[in-house]
């Protein structure tokens, strides 16, 4: 099951509330309703992550409209896949997910970059940072 992870959401909410303020302090925009809908819902049934597949397609474009936004590839083009590691050492994704990248859904490549941020050991992340920007 793909899941699209509550700080995803929050993140998307955030990025709205910068889009589109409330004008008076109590009205959301329509984008910022489907994600609260959706955010409340997780937080009252303790669930980290709602399914891909069954997301309300409302909330669904607002959190599509904020994960656009963000970089497709966590690739800083140091690729030691092709050198025949089982993970690559630049971006920490396995030889499957780079190799199968372009035909990962949005929720499974945010699935990928929440487990490397985590992990926090490619060198995207320390030795190489200034390629991720």
């Amino acid at each position: 099951m793909t899941g699209i992870h509550i700080t995803d959401i929050e993140a998307a909410i955030n990025w709205w509330r910068e889009k589109s303020p409330s004008p008076d302090g109590i009205t959301l925009a329509p984008e910022l309703r489907a994600l609260a809908e959706v955010y409340a819902l997780m937080v009252f049934y303790r669930e980290d992550e709602a399914r891909e597949a069954g997301f309300p397609p409302k909330a669904w474009a607002a959190w599509k409209a904020w994960y656009d936004t963000t970089p497709d590839t966590p690739c800083i083009a140091i690729c030691s896949t092709s050198q025949g590691d089982a993970v690559c050492k630049g971006c920490g994704r396995s030889f499957d997910e780079v190799q199968h990248w372009p035909e990962l859904t949005p929720g499974q490549k945010r699935q990928v970059w929440r487990r490397i941020t985590l992990q926090d050991e490619a060198w995207r992340f320390n030795k190489y940072a200034e390629r991720a920007l």
